[in-house]
């Protein structure tokens, strides 16, 4: 994919567009991503807000659905989990997000949040319904 399909990706979801998650690669088996730390993206003492990072994970994720989708359907998220191990102070947030089943009805995808280190900060699992147009 070129950097202008990725743009399109994202521009499928006006929310991530506004909280400024940007695409690294994207292909069926795996979507990179990432979200830069910024202030107005932050809880209490300068810790990303965990409503970002499960908007960054949810949308890589639901790239990752969507590009594992049959001709003419569409995707929503029926289904998320997160789990938070450390809080991300500065840099950007990294999401890698794979697919863990791909079926008829649903699309579960595994996504690891990291920081620059490549330190785990969270990991969520989600599930995506399979629409039909």
């Amino acid at each position: 994919m070129t950097a202008v399909d990725h743009q399109q990706l994202v521009a499928l979801m006006p929310f991530a567009v506004s909280l400024g998650v940007q695409i690294d690669s994207a292909s069926a088996e795996e979507v990179r991503g990432h979200l830069d730390w910024a202030p107005q993206r932050c809880t209490a003492g300068g810790v990303l807000h965990g409503g970002a990072v499960m908007a960054l994970a949810d949308s890589i994720g639901a790239i990752c659905a969507f590009l594992n989708l049959p001709e003419g359907a569409h995707t929503a998220t029926i289904e998320s989990k997160t789990n938070f191990f450390r809080a991300l102070r500065g840099g950007a947030l990294h999401a890698v997000s794979r697919p863990l089943h791909v079926g008829r009805t649903n699309i579960a995808v595994q996504t690891e949040l990291l920081d620059d280190d490549g330190r785990r900060i969270g990991h969520t699992t989600q599930t995506q319904a399979v629409l039909s147009a």
